[in-house]
């Protein structure tokens, strides 16, 4: 498994993806798809710091990961949110574990002390992947968004680095 840093051909697939859990789930807060503009513009920000890795099995992309801002503030400056992102066929093969090792190891060279994942409570499988990595729950915020016709619920876990 390869981690290479996003570059413009790469849009489509991770728009792909990323669309994908748009259209389909609660994993993604969005109501609807994003154009290519759209995720340009979140996943090639063009800060040094906050990077985003497309994951690949020779030439399968197996889905992206970021390290992205947490708020926009400077006493934020040494937290990033990690978030990851697989195509639907490669959920549950341990990739997300190697992923999270991956962007651990990048947050440390890049200065951040802290990390946060923030998850849809739906979202279970992800929740026992960052608890199992030593993320602990935070905060818990409750009817935060709506999605599908119902109230949706998000907890955020962090891990000090």
């Amino acid at each position: 498994m390869q981690f290479t840093e996003i570059e413009e051909r790469h849009l489509p697939e991770v728009l792909a993806i990323y669309n994908y859990y748009v259209a389909n789930t609660t994993i993604s807060f969005h109501t609807e798809t994003l154009t290519p503009d759209e995720m340009r513009s979140q996943v090639l920000s063009g800060d040094k710091r906050y990077k985003t890795y497309v994951i690949a099995d020779g030439n399968t992309t197996l889905g992206y990961t970021l390290l992205t801002r947490y708020k926009n503030k400077q006493a934020y400056d040494t937290t990033a949110e990690i978030t990851i992102y697989l195509t639907p066929e490669h959920v549950g093969k341990k990739i997300g574990k190697e992923s999270v090792a991956f962007l651990e190891t990048k947050a440390r060279e890049s200065g951040f002390h802290s990390l946060v994942a923030t998850i849809c409570t739906e979202n279970e499988r992800s929740i026992r992947l960052f608890e199992r990595l030593g993320y602990e729950k935070c905060a818990h915020f409750k009817e935060i968004g709506r999605k599908f016709d119902r109230w949706l619920d998000i907890a955020s876990y962090q891990k000090l680095i």
